[in-house]
C-alpha cells in the first residue's frame, strides 16, 4: 500500500498508533488475542481503547493485507515495541534459571509474578511478597524507581510501580519513605493515593520525615509534597498544629499552593484555641480570596460535627 493510499483509510488517529504498539508489545502482534483481553476488561486495557476501533483496525489491515505497524509506526515507536520485548524476554529468563519445582521461589521471581500478574493472580502475588517482609524492601524500592516500568507499553501495563508501592506500605518498613515521598507528584504514577497510604502505614517515621521536609527551607515544591503527604496524617495534633504554626509565618500569596494544602490539613484541628487562631486567619487582610474559602468550608465541617 502507498503512502497516498493510506492517507485516504481511516487510520487517521494517534490513538490508532498506540493501540498498535500496545498490540505489538504485549499481545505478540495479535488483534484477536488484544480483542479477547480487552472484552475480558484484563488489568492492563486502556480505558481509551474503544473494542470496535480495535476490531476496525483489524478489518483494515485484513483487507490491506499488510502490518499496519510496519507502514505507520515512527521509528522511536517501533523501538518501544523492542524495548518492551526484551523486557518480557529477561523476565522469561528468570523463571527458567530460578522457577524450579519444589524450590522456594526467589525474591526476583517474586518481583517478577508481582509485575506479570493478570487480575485473578494480583492478590497472591501481593500476599508472596509481603510475606517476605524486610527481605523484599530493596526489591520493591527498585521497581518502585526503575522508569521503564512506569510505561504502560512494558511488562505491568505501567501498573508495577503502583502494587510496589502498596506492597512497602503494608510491609511498612522505613526505608522505603524517601523512594515513596519522591514518587509523590510523577506524572507517570497511576495512583499518588497508594503512595500516600503507604507513608501513611509506615507511621511514626514516616510522619517525623515528613514534618521536616515540610518545615525545610528555602521552601520550594518538597515542601508541598510533604504537605499532601501529611493530608493522611491531620488527625495528629502535631502535624495540624505544625500547619497552623506554617500558615502564620509563610507568605501566603506567594506560597498560595502550599498554603492551600496546609489548611486541608488544618481540618484536623481540634483544641479550641487552635481552632479559634485558624479561623482568625480568614479575617486577615493578607489572606487571599481562595484560601479563605478554604476556610470558611472547614469551619462548616466543624459546625456539622
Amino acid at each position: 500500500m502507498s503512502e497516498e493510499d493510506f492517507e485516504n483509510t481511516p487510520l487517521a488517529y494517534a490513538i490508532d498508533n498506540m493501540i498498535l504498539i500496545h498490540r505489538d508489545a504485549h499481545f505478540g502482534g495479535s488483534f484477536p488475542i488484544m480483542f479477547n483481553y480487552y472484552k475480558n476488561e484484563g488489568r492492563g486495557i486502556f480505558p481509551e481503547f474503544d473494542l470496535r476501533r480495535i476490531e476496525e483496525l483489524y478489518e483494515l489491515e485484513q483487507e490491506k493485507e499488510t502490518n499496519l505497524s510496519v507502514l505507520v509506526l515512527s521509528g522511536p515507536e517501533i523501538e518501544k515495541i523492542g524495548a518492551s520485548r526484551k523486557l518480557y524476554k529477561q523476565l522469561r529468563a528468570l523463571y527458567e534459571q530460578g522457577n524450579r519445582p519444589g524450590m522456594k521461589k526467589t525474591i526476583p521471581i517474586l518481583i517478577a509474578d508481582l509485575i506479570l500478574a493478570e487480575n485473578e493472580d494480583l492478590p497472591g502475588a501481593i500476599e508472596a511478597i509481603v510475606a517476605e517482609k524486610g527481605i523484599a524492601v530493596p526489591a520493591l524500592i527498585e521497581l518502585l524507581r526503575n522508569e521503564e516500568f512506569y510505561s504502560p507499553f512494558n511488562p505491568g501495563y505501567g501498573l508495577a510501580p503502583t502494587i510496589a508501592a502498596q506492597c512497602l506500605g503494608m510491609i511498612g518498613d522505613k526505608r522505603a519513605i524517601i523512594s515513596l515521598f519522591e514518587a509523590i507528584g510523577n506524572e507517570d504514577f497511576f495512583s499518588e493515593d497508594v503512595i500516600l497510604s503507604a507513608l501513611r502505614n509506615i507511621g511514626e517515621p514516616a510522619k517525623n520525615f515528613l514534618l521536616n521536609v515540610l518545615r525545610g527551607l528555602p521552601l520550594n515544591n518538597d515542601n508541598e509534597r510533604a504537605a499532601i503527604a501529611l493530608l493522611n496524617f491531620k488527625e495528629d495534633q502535631e502535624v495540624a498544629a505544625t500547619c497552623l504554626k506554617m500558615l502564620n509565618e509563610i507568605d501566603l500569596d506567594k506560597y498560595l499552593v502550599l498554603a492551600t494544602y496546609l489548611i486541608f490539613v488544618c481540618e484536623g484541628l481540634t483544641h479550641p484555641s487552635d481552632r479559634a487562631a485558624f479561623l482568625d486567619l480568614k479575617n486577615r487582610s493578607n489572606t487571599p480570596k481562595e484560601l479563605k474559602r478554604e476556610i470558611e468550608a472547614i469551619a462548616k465541617e466543624w459546625q456539622c460535627t
